[in-house]
């Protein structure tokens, strides 16, 4: 989501797309008992987004707490969030209430190494083994990210990084501290969140932590190089991410049987018109932002278009480090939200100048913005999801996927009213049931978010929660919204369609009476 074209005008394969996927999965009825009796249902938060006592018990700045204080004029707080520091045993008993199997949260390492290397909070220590704890006593299972976007601020001031090589042994002595402390419990770890939008938005466009670009690539920097911090960067992080596997498998994984991936953001990217340039600049997408990560992770290497594209600015792997990143992986984590289309830009090539996206040769079309501001959701093109999942099973050897995240944006203001958002779960629930049943390893779905949180991009005007988060309330006292109720009742078992069905009557139960449980 780090670009926002808005585009009103609906074009050949995208629109035919759209027809055939909302004529496939509308009122359709199924439940959770039609997924494989070991995938995972649960909800997904991350540490800054949730946590709040941002400034207590020996907690330091991360980079997200510098993004996030850049410009602020509202007067809800991110460093409150939804305090779940504090509310986590009743954010907990929500879990328990939804049904969820599993909650994926993320460890701040700025809360467990203040300064990033040296000496453990034992209160940041402690407040993860509470809240692990208080999971597993209640049958919920932990999935834990590493790093959610928040790299200590200190480590950013004192050498830049992930643009030093000395990133990669303070990372590895952080999560040798989780997997001792937390890996008896603690069995699915995930080293990075969204690692090639951290890329993008953090040092090619400057929208997201730590907000590096330069001109005419990024959005008010003031330092950095859009067009070789991104290549630098994704190095470091996928070599910090294979040592810490290689850490993990071989230290912990035998004795605490535990499973280490790593998380990206994606996109279908549907070509624009239906010429060949289109076509091969959609492919280019796929290879740019996917493939940067997935090709040296199966492969050993970065996709051929991108050294041939990139030239001298794409780092090379040794042979040990191709060994190293190669297969470094138990699962891969998505996180998917809707269609980016697609139009070809091969005269960028002709510049001397370029970043990611002028190597690309390919501009991306954001179809999310055509409502106006009030009404700003997400289109319901959930094919989009299955053709990237078909598109892992076959460039990437149909890894294990876990969909870390996906959700359905609203307005803050929208409340607990939100048919819009049970409609979005169940036709994407709905197509990954699909995609599982025609061979795709997928092995979880995870909504984005269990509760209102601070959005990244949308501080806390728009916001995805399950659970309404009353921020006018001193107490950030929760409210089911209509979709928990939905998601709730789909992972009872109930039959589900856009409002679920009551197997004891066989009565259908209509978005009114989900509204009414809902109030």
């Amino acid at each position: 989501m780090v670009t926002r074209v808005i585009v009103g005008l609906c074009l050949l394969p995208l629109c035919f797309d759209l027809l055939r996927g909302a004529a496939g999965n509308k009122d359709r009825e199924y439940n959770r008992n039609a997924f494989p009796k070991d995938f995972i249902f649960g909800a997904s938060t991350s540490a800054y987004q949730v946590e709040g006592a941002a400034l207590e018990d020996g907690r330091k700045p991360s980079i997200y707490d510098t993004f996030a204080h850049r410009s602020r004029n509202d007067t809800r707080n991110p460093d409150v969030a939804c305090d779940q520091y504090h509310k986590y045993k009743e954010d907990v008993q929500l879990m328990v209430e939804t049904g969820l199997d599993a909650y994926r949260f993320s460890i701040s390492w700025s809360r467990l190494i203040p300064n990033g290397r040296g000496p453990v909070n034992p209160k940041g220590l402690r407040y993860y083994n509470n809240l692990i704890n208080e999971l597993i006593s209640h049958g919920i299972e932990p999935h834990v990210t590493l790093t959610h976007t928040d790299t200590p601020q200190v480590l950013e001031d004192e050498y830049g990084s992930f643009l030093n090589p000395k990133i990669i042994e303070d990372f590895i002595s952080y999560v040798d501290v989780c997997f001792r402390e937390f890996g008896d419990r603690v069995r699915y770890w995930t080293t990075f969140n969204e690692a090639n939008i951290f890329v993008i938005g953090g040092y090619d466009v400057g929208i997201t932590p730590p907000s590096r670009c330069s001109s005419p690539f990024g959005f008010n920097c003031t330092r950095g190089n859009s067009t070789t911090e991104p290549y630098i960067v994704t190095h470091r992080i996928l070599l910090a991410h294979a040592y810490a596997a290689r850490l993990y498998k071989e230290k912990y994984q035998p004795k605490q049987l535990g499973f280490i991936g790593i998380n990206l953001l994606t996109f279908h990217f549907s070509p624009l018109t239906d010429t060949l340039e289109d076509m091969a600049a959609a492919k280019r997408c796929y290879d740019f932002l996917i493939g940067w990560f997935m090709h040296p992770l199966t492969y050993g290497d970065y996709p051929e278009i991108m050294k041939k594209n990139g030239g001298s600015k794409i780092p090379v792997f040794t042979k040990n480090e191709s060994e190293l990143v190669k297969g470094s992986f138990d699962f891969i984590g998505i996180n998917y939200y809707y269609i980016m289309g697609v139009r070809d830009n091969s005269m960028s090539l002709t510049t001397v100048q370029r970043d990611l996206y002028a190597d690309m040769a390919a501009q991306w079309i954001d179809l999310d913005t055509v409502a106006p501001p009030e009404e700003f959701i997400y289109p319901i093109e959930p094919w989009g999801l299955e053709r990237v999942l078909e598109h892992y099973k076959e460039v990437y050897q149909n890894p294990p996927i876990f969909i870390h995240e996906n959700g359905q944006v609203a307005s803050y203001t929208t409340s607990i009213n939100d048919p819009f958002r049970v409609e979005y779960l169940h036709d994407y629930i709905g197509i990954l049931l699909n995609a599982v049943r025609n061979g795709s390893n997928t092995k979880g779905y995870f909504v984005w978010s269990l509760l209102d949180v601070y959005e990244l991009l949308f501080d806390f005007d728009y916001t995805f929660g399950l659970y309404y988060v009353d921020y006018n309330d001193p107490n950030l006292t929760r409210r089911p919204k209509l979709s928990q109720k939905w998601y709730s009742q789909f992972l009872k078992g109930k039959n589900t369609n856009h409002g679920y069905k009551n197997e004891s009557s066989g009565d259908a139960t209509t978005l009114d009476d989900l509204r009414y449980r809902a109030s």
